[in-house]
C-alpha cells in the first residue's frame, strides 16, 4: 500500500503523533488535511519532547515533505511559532520541506474572540473547546466569509476583507458579549508581516500531492481530533468543527478517496475525552485518576486533565463502520501495566436494552450503562519490548480480545513515549 490515512479511532488524544512520526519513516510526503492547532501531537525523540500544533510530525525526518492543505484552518502567529522553534533545534533547515495550501483558511483575532466570549456565555452548557478560534474560522469558511492564505499575500484584498469583517465581528463583541473589539490598523500590520513570511511555502498542495501519488510516492495523511468528534458523525453538538473521519482528509486534501490505499485507526488500550460530552466508560474513582497520573492524561495543547475510561469496543466499531480501517495502532499499553485486572466494554446497556453499537443521539448515549468484561491484568514492565511475542500472555490476550471485540487488526503497539518502544507487527507501507 503507498497512500495512507492515520486518524483518530475515539474522542482524539490518542497517540496520533507518535504512529506518524514512525510510518513517516516509510513514506516520502505527509499531508494534515484537516483540523487546526486545536489539535496537539506530542512524540519523543531519543530523549527530546517535540509538541506539534499544525506542522505535520514527520518534520523530524530529513528530506521528507510535509503538506498543510486546504482543509486545515491555520493560525500564522502559532505556525510561525512552530516554524522558529523547528529552526532553533536544527531542524526545517530547507524551507521547501514546508508546503502550506495556498487556499487554506486563517484564524485571525476575532476568531479566537468569539470562541472565549461563547464558552463563557454558555456557562455550565459549554462545549469545552479549545478557544483557539477553530469554530468561528470553519463558519466563517461555510459562510463564504473567510479569509485564506493566498488573501495574505495580497494587501489590498486582505484590508478589504478584514475591514468588512470586523464590522460584524466587532458589533458582536462589544453589543451581544459584552467583550473588547478588535483593532484593525494593528491587525492589519501584524498578519501582513506574517503573510510575507508564509508566503514561501505556498502552493496549490491538491496539485503537489496528486502529482506525488502520480510519480510513485509514498504519501501518508495526518488526521487530526478523533473520529467521535467529527461534525456529521461525532457526539454532536460535543465535537469539533471539521470532518475528521477518512472522507474528510480526501476531502480536505484534494486527493480522491481511490487513490487512498488504507486507513490506520489510532486507539489506546484505554480511552479518553478532553471537554463536555457523553463518556459511557468513565472512571470517577481511584482507578481513573491512576490511569490519568501514569498516562499524563493532559492536554499538550490546553493542559486540561482528560476524563479516562475502560476501552469501549463499539466506539472502535463505528469507527471502523465509518472509515474502513485497516487496522488499529494501539497506544498507551504500557499504561495498564500493574492494574489487577482490566475491563473492557462490549456493549450498552440502554433503558434495559442491549445495544452492540454505538447510539446516535446524546441522550441516549448519556443513558448507556457499559457491559463489561473483565479481563487478567499484568505486572510486568512492557517499554523493553520489541516484539508481540516478549509481552506478557495477559498483555497479549488483551490485545487479541479488543482484535476480536473491534473486529480489527491490532498492526502497532506502542508502550512507551519514546519513539523506540513501538511493536510493529504489520507495516501498511508494506502490507
Amino acid at each position: 500500500m503507498k497512500n495512507i490515512i492515520v486518524l483518530g479511532a475515539q474522542w482524539g488524544d490518542e497517540g496520533k503523533g507518535k504512529v506518524v512520526d514512525i510510518y513517516s519513516d516509510f513514506a516520502d510526503t505527509i499531508a494534515r488535511a484537516t483540523g487546526g492547532n486545536n489539535a496537539g501531537h506530542t512524540l519523543v525523540v531519543r530523549g527530546e519532547k517535540f509538541v506539534f500544533h499544525l506542522i505535520p510530525s514527520g518534520i523530524l525526518h530529513p528530506g521528507k515533505k510535509c503538506v498543510i492543505t486546504n482543509g486545515v484552518v491555520v493560525d500564522p502567529k502559532v505556525l510561525l511559532s512552530e516554524i522558529d522553534k523547528l529552526k532553533s533545534r536544527d531542524y526545517l533547515k530547507d524551507d521547501s520541506q514546508l508546503r502550506i495550501g495556498y487556499l487554506a483558511h486563517i484564524i485571525l483575532p476575532y476568531h479566537i474572540a468569539l470562541d472565549r466570549a461563547r464558552e463563557e456565555r454558555l456557562g455550565s452548557r459549554k462545549i469545552g473547546t479549545t478557544a483557539r478560534g477553530i469554530g468561528p474560522c470553519y463558519e466563517d469558511k461555510i459562510a463564504r466569509t473567510g479569509i485564506r492564505a493566498c488573501d495574505l499575500a495580497h494587501p489590498d484584498v486582505f484590508a478589504e476583507l478584514l475591514r468588512a469583517n470586523l464590522e460584524l465581528k466587532n458589533f458582536l463583541l462589544k453589543n451581544y458579549y459584552g467583550a473588547g473589539e478588535i483593532d484593525f490598523p494593528s491587525t492589519l500590520d501584524e498578519y501582513l508581516s506574517y503573510g510575507e513570511r508564509i508566503r514561501p511555502h505556498l502552493i496549490d498542495t491538491s496539485l503537489f500531492l496528486n502529482e506525488e501519488i502520480h510519480r510513485g510516492a509514498k504519501v501518508l495523511f495526518e488526521g487530526a481530533q478523533g473520529a467521535l468528534l467529527d461534525i456529521d458523525h461525532g457526539t454532536y453538538p460535543f465535537v469539533t468543527s471539521s470532518n475528521t473521519t477518512a472522507g474528510g482528509l480526501c476531502t480536505g486534501s484534494g486527493v480522491a478517496p481511490t487513490k487512498i490505499s488504507g486507513v490506520i485507526g489510532v486507539a489506546k488500550a484505554y480511552i479518553t475525552r478532553v471537554g463536555g460530552g457523553p463518556f459511557p466508560t468513565e472512571l470517577f474513582d481511584d482507578m481513573g485518576q491512576k490511569i490519568r497520573d501514569r498516562g499524563w492524561e493532559y492536554g499538550s495543547t490546553t493542559g486540561r486533565p482528560r476524563r479516562c475510561g475502560w476501552f469501549d469496543a463499539p466506539v472502535i466499531r463505528y469507527a471502523h463502520r465509518l472509515n474502513a480501517l485497516s487496522g488499529i495502532a494501539l497506544t498507551k499499553l504500557d499504561v495498564l501495566s500493574g492494574l489487577p485486572h482490566v475491563k473492557v466494554c462490549t456493549a450498552y446497556e440502554i433503558d434495559g436494552v442491549r445495544r452492540e453499537e454505538i447510539p446516535l443521539t446524546v441522550s441516549e448515549l448519556e443513558r448507556s450503562v457499559p457491559v463489561y468484561e473483565q479481563l487478567e491484568g499484568w505486572t510486568e514492565d512492557l517499554s523493553d519490548a520489541r516484539e508481540f511475542g516478549d509481552l506478557p500472555k495477559a498483555a497479549q490476550r488483551y490485545v487479541r480480545r479488543l482484535e476480536e471485540l473491534s473486529g480489527v487488526e491490532v498492526m502497532l503497539i506502542s508502550i512507551g513515549a519514546d519513539r523506540n518502544q513501538t511493536i510493529l507487527r504489520k507495516n501498511p507501507f508494506r502490507a
